[in-house]
């Protein structure tokens, strides 16, 4: 068969003929480096996003398993007991059971109703095997500040943002000011990697743009994930994800406005009206105090890098710990965001998220702030099941990621407006009026201090022991929620392996979640003091001592007391004489 190329001259009689075959073409040059130069930048965001965790965290690597960060060392204690406790079951070839005797032995506790890190856990176990559970949680800091941007930052690009717009909103999102204040101690909130993941996946099933099996397998392996990693931040985005699909579909929101306007004095009457039938939330003292202030959304703290000392007075002086101060964004941010909201409303992303950061924001108030309670919409919604046992003030944490979207989507619609009307400079301007705006958010890296080490003669005093591994053993001071050395002790030498007492959630008589309920706490709440050279503030009779003795009947007792303080007369009048001493430890084999 003759072939010829287009415009070739046609060969003579006699002169052979060649075969030549259709030629492809390959990508034009500038293709191709256009797309290695969009890679290479994807990578230089990643690494950006890298150092700037281990930039935040620099102090805890300087030494990883001997300092911890502070404001919240209790909880970050706790942390570490559970990777502890999660490292050695797979040590021994299991999984860890979900209600344990490790921990307020002989009751145990439920991993499943405190903040376990399962699924974290379980992936850490080497490094928590070879270098101690404090260097997992320092890992684990880390990862959640990058992994949290890169999340935010790849789904943003998903769905049509530029490189640069994208970065900046995964940076707001995973060094927001919610999670730098997370990461005090609160681990399972800090690392939110997953919620962006969830959102995403969420919204690819609702719009069909994803095959639904596989969509729905992999929301499914999502929601698995991060349940096994923080219960309270699934139900959040659960909550986060209604929203913003709701804000998203405008004939949803239309419906229920219409429904609002014919129905709505007939459920105010229902539900306000003289013959109401009330349904009592489950809202305990411990979560009822919970929630944003809204000077908070103004008043930089401390650890951010532009503060006042007056702004870190008023931070460090909040109710509640400095972890839970979360809902800081600055008027700066907050201000680009009401004129971002406004000035694209028309666009649908823009306008879901908006809705979305604004419901978030409305949720973290909580439902009792002084009385403006019935017009908060968690007011409504506290007593439901499940939503009940939510703090509100965490739902900063996902308002700073729709925050961040906000930001993303609004400059990649205003930088070709202006820059149609006044060229290049005008889009330089709103690129730069945008990084002003996050530049209050720029945090300080994380003060630290030292672990709490065991005290001298803790290794031989359970090496001369040698009790089996169920064993019950009594330390002191006895751990609960307001002093943890004895479960920091555990989790660094993995001894003893039942403690009495602890600091964990757990039902109360009349199945009420409590912190730390028990008889422990009421022993440690009158001990712990002397141990600490101080007067107790609760008084406890040798009667209720050997009463609680008998309970727990523990293998041995282990006290960190001098035999002639008052603290060593006590238990040796509960306990006898010590056993031996090893250290600084009174030991008793009971």
């Amino acid at each position: 068969m003759r072939t010829f190329r287009p415009g070739a001259r046609r060969p003579g009689r006699g002169e052979p003929v060649g075969v030549v075959l259709p030629t492809v073409e390959s990508p034009p040059v500038t293709e191709r480096l256009t797309s290695r130069v969009r890679v290479s930048a994807g990578w230089l965001v990643l690494c950006g996003y890298a150092v700037g965790a281990v930039a935040v965290t620099w102090r805890l690597w300087a030494d990883p398993a001997g300092r911890v960060q502070v404001g919240d060392v209790h909880d970050v204690d706790l942390f570490a007991w559970f990777l502890r406790y999660e490292a050695t079951m797979v040590a021994h070839g299991r999984l860890p059971a979900l209600v344990t005797t490790a921990m307020n032995a002989p009751r145990g506790i439920s991993l499943m109703w405190n903040t376990s890190l399962l699924l974290p856990g379980l992936l850490l176990t080497p490094v928590t095997l070879a270098a101690g559970p404090q260097v997992s949680l320092t890992v684990l800091l880390t990862a959640g500040f990058a992994g949290s941007a890169a999340a935010l930052g790849w789904v943003l690009r998903r769905h049509g943002v530029s490189l640069g717009a994208a970065a900046l909103g995964g940076a707001v999102y995973g060094f927001s000011p919610a999670l730098l204040e997370s990461g005090i101690g609160h681990y399972n909130l800090q690392f939110a990697v997953l919620p962006p993941l969830i959102i995403d996946a969420l919204l690819r099933i609702v719009t069909g743009r994803g095959r639904p099996v596989r969509a729905g397998a992999w929301l499914g392996l999502l929601t698995a994930a991060q349940l096994l990693t923080g219960e309270e931040l699934l139900a959040d985005t659960a909550l986060a994800g209604l929203v913003l699909v709701a804000g998203a579909a405008a004939g949803l929101g239309t419906g229920a406005a219409v429904v609002l306007l014919i129905c709505g004095h007939a459920l105010w009457e229902q539900f306000r009206g003289p013959l109401t039938q009330h349904y009592v939330p489950r809202v305990t003292p411990y979560t009822s105090y919970f929630y944003a202030h809204p000077g908070v959304f103004v008043t930089p703290p401390g650890d951010l890098l532009f503060h006042t000392p007056g702004s870190a007075a008023a931070a460090a002086s909040y109710p509640t710990h400095l972890s839970e101060y979360l809902a800081y964004l600055g008027w700066p941010l907050l201000a680009v965001l009401a004129v971002a909201a406004v000035g694209y409303w028309r666009d649908p992303k823009v306008r879901a998220v908006a809705v979305t950061f604004a419901a978030l924001e409305l949720f973290s108030l909580g439902g009792r702030y002084r009385g403006a309670g019935p017009f908060l919409p968690w007011h409504w919604l506290q007593g439901l099941p499940v939503l009940g046992q939510v703090l509100p003030d965490r739902f900063a944490i996902l308002a700073d990621g729709a925050a961040a979207a906000v930001l993303a989507f609004s400059l990649d619609r205003a930088r070709p407006a202006v820059a149609r009307r006044w060229g290049r400079p005008g889009a330089g301007l709103v690129t730069a009026v945008a990084v002003l705006a996050v530049l209050p958010l720029v945090p300080r890296p994380l003060p630290t201090q030292p672990v709490a080490r065991a005290p001298a003669g803790w290794h031989a005093a359970f090496a001369r022991l040698r009790l089996p591994a169920s064993a019950r053993v009594l330390v002191v001071p006895i751990p609960y929620g307001h002093r943890t050395q004895a479960m920091r002790w555990q989790a660094d030498t993995g001894q003893p392996g039942s403690l009495i007492g602890g600091f964990f959630l757990g039902p109360d008589g009349a199945g009420r979640t409590r912190v730390s309920p028990g008889a422990a706490s009421a022993d440690a709440a009158y001990l712990d003091p002397l141990w600490a050279g101080a007067s107790p503030a609760v008084v406890r009779s040798r009667a209720q001592l050997r009463a609680d003795l008998a309970y727990w009947r523990p293998a041995a007792a282990v006290a960190d007391a001098d035999p002639r303080s008052e603290l060593g007369h006590i238990l040796a009048g509960l306990l006898g004489p010590p056993t031996f001493r090893a250290g600084a430890l009174l030991v008793w084999r009971l």
